[in-house]
């Protein structure tokens, strides 16, 4: 059976493995019709994710086909097309047990710290398959990125009294966009690129951006919008740990600030004038919950949230290899990259 694996950095290889087992009790063997590329994908080729260890079968948003479940199976049936939350948790840790399964404390990530679904066929346990009948194998795709950008969104009980600036308009940032929204908050979206500020609006409608530099002009600008107040809620999705320490500048007295993208680098501010003067509030969000799924797929469905705008690139299996190494460039214009298994 085909799969594509990571040996190293940028090092693709395409590799035979075995065909999966018969599923067992709790279990369901799927086959993988489409994988999503994001920024953990692009950031394990150029082994600068953390977490992410090699070899490696990567892909973890997955659109896929139920072809076999085991004893005990009830959520899904043979055929049904379904999303994939791809948080593996043991069920048993401190976090577990208080429906944290997102940071488990053993977790493994499909396509990170496990081999994912950039192959034919898998086995998967059941309860980690999300039927989405209705949608297409692309749509189901996404949903696990509209997945981490519902979740950071909920971390921070955005209301419509809101303003919320979202930082970085790459795939996680559009999905915080996206939820800032259906909250019915006022959302302005800041990027050092004006080409993605450009798709926000041509394509998301979004009248409010700002296009950042790194210099004090930044936050003239946002308080130029917000009368001098800034943001109730800053979402940092950038990964970028310049950024992740001005965004704290960014926000309003009394306000919150969601640390969705991830960072190596350690994080530097200055505690009195920010922290402590605005008496801010700083949220790490990590992955999504098990109920985003079914929500997002119901928001698709009822065309709440539509997923037209965000697919820019298409791949082959085949051509993956050779495709790659051009979605890691900005200049690209990739803003979410799929690939067809079958």
């Amino acid at each position: 059976m085909k799969a594509l694996q990571l040996s190293a950095p940028k090092q693709w290889e395409q590799i035979e493995i075995d065909e999966p087992s018969p599923p067992g009790p709790g279990e369901a063997l799927v086959r993988i019709h489409r994988v999503g590329v994001c920024g953990t994908d692009l950031g394990g080729y150029l082994g600068k994710f953390p977490f992410f260890s090699y070899p490696r079968i990567p892909g973890h948003e997955l659109g896929v086909e139920v072809v076999a479940v085991g004893e005990g199976v009830e959520n899904v049936k043979v055929g049904d097309r379904c999303s994939v939350e791809p948080y593996i948790n043991c069920q048993k840790c401190y976090s577990c047990e208080r429906g944290l399964t997102n940071c488990c404390e053993s977790h493994q990530t499909l396509g990170v710290m496990c081999d994912g679904g950039l192959t034919e066929k898998m086995i998967l346990p059941a309860r980690k398959l999300h039927p989405a009948n209705n949608l297409s194998y692309e749509q189901s795709a996404l949903v696990e990125t509209l997945a981490i950008g519902c979740h950071a969104i909920d971390r921070a009980h955005v209301t419509e009294k809101d303003t919320v600036l979202v930082i970085g308009s790459g795939p996680i940032g559009l999905s915080a966009i996206e939820f800032a929204r259906v909250a019915g908050a006022r959302v302005i979206v800041a990027d050092l690129s004006q080409t993605r500020l450009d798709f926000v609006t041509e394509k998301m409608g979004m009248t409010d951006t700002i296009q950042f530099d790194g210099s004090e002009a930044d936050i003239e600008k946002l308080e130029a919008m917000t009368d001098g107040r800034r943001a109730d809620v800053v979402v940092d999705a950038t990964g970028n740990h310049h950024s992740m320490r001005r965004a704290m500048e960014m926000a309003a007295f009394g306000g919150r600030v969601v640390y969705v993208g991830i960072t190596q680098q350690d994080l530097q501010f200055p505690h009195a004038p920010f922290l402590h003067r605005r008496e801010l509030t700083i949220l790490a969000s990590r992955n999504a919950l098990t109920g985003d799924f079914a929500r997002i797929i119901q928001l698709i469905e009822s065309g709440v949230i539509d997923t037209d705008p965000w697919i820019t690139h298409h791949a082959k299996f085949e051509e993956v290899i050779e495709s790659f190494p051009a979605w890691t460039d900005p200049e690209s214009g990739v803003v979410k990259a799929v690939i067809h298994i079958s």
